[in-house]
Order: C-alpha cells, then sequence, then structure tokens
C-alpha cells in the first residue's frame, strides 16, 4: 500500500485503486479501434449507469443518440471536421450528445415538489433554460464518459462537428442541441498518445 495514499485504507474507501485507474487514471482518449462491435445492451448499460448522478433540481437534459449503423454513420460522416472523420468511422458507435431545451416538460417526473416554481421561473426565460439545460447536460457527458469506462469501453470525445448541421440532420423537430461527440468501442492500445499534463492541487485547490 503507498503511504501516498494513505485514503485507500480508510473503511469507507469504495471502490477498488484498479477501479480508480480504469476510470481516471490509466484511461486515455482513444483514437484507433479494434474491429470488435459494441452491443445494444452495454449502450443501454452506460445509460442506465449514468443517469444515477446529481444533476441541478434533478432535471435531466442530456439527450444521447448512438450512431451504430452504416447509415446513420454515413449521415453523420460529411458533418465532421476532416480530422475527425477516419477516427470517428472505425469507431463501433459514436454518441452524439446533447441537451434538451424542453426539459422543463419532465419536471412533474424528475422533481415534482419543484416542478410548478421552476416552470414558471423558466417560462419566458430562455438564457436560464439554456445555462440550466448545458450545465447539467455538461455533467451527465461526464457521467457518461466515467460509466463508460467502468464497463469496460474506451471513449474518444471530441468537438469538431458542425453543431447546427448536427442539429437538422438528427435533432429536426424537437429542440435539442447537439453539445458534443464521444466515439466508443475498445481501442488499440498502442495509438495512445503520451498523457498530457494536468495541473497539480496547489496550482488549481484552495482548502479554505
Amino acid at each position: 500500500m503507498s503511504n501516498a495514499e494513505p485514503y485507500l485504507a480508510q473503511d469507507d474507501h469504495a471502490i477498488s485503486d484498479a477501479a480508480l485507474d480504469t476510470i481516471f487514471r490509466s484511461a486515455s482518449t482513444m483514437r484507433e479501434w479494434q474491429d470488435k462491435p459494441v452491443s445494444n445492451a452495454l449502450l443501454m448499460a452506460i445509460y442506465d449507469l449514468m443517469r444515477w448522478g446529481p444533476t441541478e433540481s434533478n432535471i435531466t437534459p442530456a439527450r444521447f443518440h448512438f450512431v451504430v449503423s452504416k447509415d446513420a454513420k454515413a449521415r453523420l460522416e460529411p458533418l465532421l471536421d476532416e480530422g475527425n472523420r477516419k477516427q470517428t468511422m472505425a469507431a463501433p458507435a459514436t454518441a452524439i450528445i446533447g441537451y434538451d431545451l424542453d426539459f422543463a416538460a419532465t419536471l412533474p417526473i424528475l422533481a415534482p415538489r419543484a416542478a410548478e416554481s421552476l416552470g414558471k421561473k423558466l417560462a419566458g426565460d430562455p438564457e436560464r433554460v439554456k445555462l440550466m439545460a448545458t450545465r447539467s447536460a455538461g455533467l451527465q457527458g461526464g457521467y457518461f464518459m466515467i460509466a463508460a469506462r467502468a464497463l469496460g469501453l474506451d471513449c474518444g470525445p471530441m468537438s469538431g462537428f458542425d453543431n447546427a448541421a448536427v442539429d437538422r440532420e438528427f435533432f429536426a423537430g424537437t429542440a435539442i442541441k447537439s453539445y458534443f461527440l464521444c466515439n466508443l468501442g475498445y481501442g488499440v492500445a498502442a495509438s495512445v498518445r503520451p498523457r498530457g499534463a494536468r495541473l497539480g492541487f496547489d496550482q488549481a485547490s484552495k482548502i479554505l
């Protein structure tokens, strides 16, 4: 046991150090993929796990469209920046992660005690709607990647696409807007780039 990580010896340490490696320390953004499919059941399992993560007022504005079929990939490919096309077409699945500006419609189910008052505050205040939607969808997108890694998949999150075109192609007739993409599958370990630096605790944090 490393003395540098004494928290691992605490009784309430919830998961193993190996699990922390899997979802954080050893995980890297993948850009090359094995020719190995990701089942629909596994995609459903990712969502079923990540949906329990906390959000503002228990709203769940994130929406996930999984691009898996050849037809769906053909629709997505021309909307990607050139540098993202090869890796995305090779990935077994690509999640289009969006946020639903009509999330207030689900308040009676998700936040019944606050549904009426919060619904009134949001009505006629599009800036607040977008702020809440993007803030909580961003949280959910993070939970999504942690869940995928915890279930054995690699992730390749990225921007680098035409948001407006993706919205027209995949979310037409809805209030859903695309946020970012995440390729999913089993990566080629040898292709991983050297890990970039991270700020240390003293550079990014204070205990007050």
